[in-house]
């Protein structure tokens, strides 16, 4: 791990969002923008960032999470040099450092590490890209032998000026022992009335100190966000880019366009994933697991083998090997399925054991229930669990037969080896290898007459 003064800058409101939130608090695949930028540094240096906060300031701490992080209060946002003079006193003055933007998310850090690598410790290092148009960015101003002169911004900028490709994309890397004393020569003597940071550069060249530029492998790494559509876009772009490392890795994704991780994904080999479906929180995929389209698994394991299909929404659930979920089915908080489990279309679990080869295939709800193995669960049947004011544990012990139908009413068990008939409304425990039933005697009245609508 690299030795580094790390600096985020995240104290604008970011008004183009027209919205209340801090732009940098916005999220990107189930992260905030600024999370993301904490979250690169971290796979570069052990140094905690100092992050530059203003604009609801506990709404981007909140954000940052238990991520270590130190702050500077920027309460006028007086430009991006201003910035980072309110994070100069926590910065150790014998250490390079590293500024980005928190509104700039998707960096990768090989690119980071070819900036840091190139620029050393003597250097003053810039990350700037080519685009076609560069409307709004700072461009890069180059000598006829392509040496870094200085970075004019979008504003200050004359018609040829306009016209350069090549522009600064936020990131820079300031050499030990500079940052001070450049710092206190900045001016706000510009169109904005703002301290440009960008302005260390031509005080660099003045010093007699080399300027370098690396870029980006993608020019969407360095993209920054200022309202909705570019938010869109970035997600967009994020969400390739995972699909693309996952298939990589021998993930079959079947359009890389409908697909979103929000959190962590990890695949064995062999899986297979269908359009639609979203991946929130943490998510693990065994060997040869596949997602049907338009499924939703929130922080959820599934074993080797296992198939969901199609529309099933998992959360907080973890399922074994050669497992068949769905269609229609919801795992919810606490569901514990072991292997070849069967959980059918409409039904739903939570917060329930089930073993080994147990199956609910149809229209069923099994809550806060221990489930042995070899259990058939008809069609309709439920867990009556709660009293209105307390919830209470149904036990179904191994190889148990339930008919279609059937309500359990907790606290309740049901013996190894019982059979309970259609349509049985069980509020005592049902014994060992017998037949219980519970319904109303069937009786036909004749010459009926069903009530009719009066005329």
């Amino acid at each position: 791990m690299r030795k580094l003064n790390i600096v985020i800058m995240a104290a604008g409101k970011g008004t183009r969002m027209k919205s209340d939130l801090p732009k940098v608090a916005h999220l990107l695949a189930g992260k905030a923008l600024v999370a993301h930028v904490a979250d690169l540094v971290a796979q570069v240096t052990a140094t905690p960032p100092v992050v530059v906060v203003g604009y609801r300031m506990e709404v981007v701490k909140a954000a940052l999470g238990t991520r270590p992080a130190g702050f500077a209060e920027q309460l006028e946002q007086l430009g991006t040099g201003h910035a980072v003079i309110q994070a100069a006193p926590r910065l150790d003055a014998s250490l390079p450092t590293l500024v980005l933007n928190g509104d700039v998310p998707l960096i990768r850090q090989a690119t980071l590490e070819r900036l840091l690598d190139t620029a050393g410790t003597t250097r003053l290092g810039l990350l700037t890209a080519v685009v076609a148009d560069a409307s709004g960015y700072g461009r890069i101003l180059r000598d006829a032998a392509g040496r870094v002169l200085a970075i004019i911004e979008h504003k200050d900028a004359s018609a040829d000026e306009l016209a350069i490709k090549e522009y600064y994309t936020g990131t820079m890397l300031i050499p030990p022992g500079k940052l001070k004393g450049w710092l206190a020569q900045l001016s706000s003597a510009n169109a904005q009335r703002e301290y440009y940071l960008t302005d260390l550069v031509k005080l660099a060249v003045a010093d007699g100190v080399d300027v370098v530029a690396t870029h980006p492998d993608e020019t969407w790494e360095t993209e920054g966000i200022n309202d909705r559509v570019q938010l869109a876009a970035q997600e967009r772009a994020c969400q390739r880019e995972t699909a693309r490392r996952l298939q990589e890795a021998g993930v079959t994704i079947i359009d890389p366009a409908r697909f979103d991780v929000r959190g962590t994904l990890k695949c064995a080999n062999d899986v297979q994933i269908d359009i639609g479906c979203v991946f929130s929180g943490s998510v693990s995929l065994g060997s040869g697991v596949t997602v049907g389209a338009y499924s939703i698994l929130h922080n959820v394991s599934l074993g080797a083998g296992t198939e969901v299909l199609p529309y099933s929404h998992l959360d907080g659930a973890t399922v074994g090997a050669n497992g068949r979920i769905g269609p229609y089915a919801r795992l919810r908080p606490g569901s514990v399925l072991a292997d070849e489990v069967h959980i059918g279309n409409f039904v739903e679990v939570k917060n329930a054991t089930i073993a080994n080869n147990s199956k609910a295939n149809h229209l069923a709800y099994v809550g806060d229930a221990t489930v042995g193995a070899r259990v058939n669960i008809g069609a309709g049947t439920i867990t009556c669990n709660y009293d209105g004011a307390n919830k209470h544990r149904t036990v179904i012990e191994d190889d148990v037969f339930i008919g279609s139908d059937t309500q359990l009413v907790a606290p309740v068990t049901v013996k190894r080896g019982a059979t309970l008939g259609a349509g049985t409304t069980l509020t005592k425990d049902a014994p060992e290898d017998s037949l219980t039933i519970s319904r109303a005697k069937q009786v036909s009245l004749a010459n009926y007459k069903r009530a009719v609508k009066k005329q």
